[in-house]
């Protein structure tokens, strides 16, 4: 569910910085038909309660040479709070984890990882299986194509 306190000319500021999030204040305030300063009053407000969470650029990982893309699939029977805490630390660390989320269903973690050949990913896989004791299976399914790739949430205007 929505934020309660976003009406619709909010929703069309979070629209707009989704598509371009370099839009000038002035280009944002009149695509809403706001004034400059109403329109940064609403950006401050949703910044500061944690809206929005950052402005990023988004880059092309292929072009980058970073064009194998992996979901890891984990079980463990760890579950402790401080096994948990470093399991976090560990993989909070290292920078090919794009997502990281914690699972309901047959597996406890799944992880997106971005590297450039199988390579790479055999050697982030060693770093990872090293580095946490407790890891009971872990599984990779790797992605021969992407179809469908967005960042941007699905507001409702």
């Amino acid at each position: 569910m929505l934020n309660s306190t976003l009406d619709k000319k909010d929703l069309q500021i979070l629209s707009l910085l989704q598509q371009d999030c370099t839009l000038s204040l002035q280009a944002l305030a009149e695509a809403v038909n706001l004034t400059t300063t109403p329109c940064w009053k609403r950006l401050k407000k949703m910044e500061d309660d944690g809206v929005i969470r950052g402005r990023v650029a988004l880059l092309d990982a292929e072009k980058l040479g970073l064009a194998l893309t992996a979901f890891m699939l984990i079980k463990t029977q760890q579950h402790s709070s401080i096994w948990f805490q470093q399991f976090v630390d560990v993989v909070q660390a290292m920078p090919e984890v794009m997502a990281f989320y914690r699972m309901a269903g047959e597996y406890d973690y799944l992880l997106r990882i971005q590297v450039a050949d199988m390579k790479r990913y055999d050697a982030f896989y060693k770093r990872l299986v090293n580095s946490v004791p407790g890891l009971i299976d872990v599984t990779s399914s790797f992605a021969m194509e992407e179809i469908k790739h967005t960042t941007g949430l699905p507001l409702t205007l």
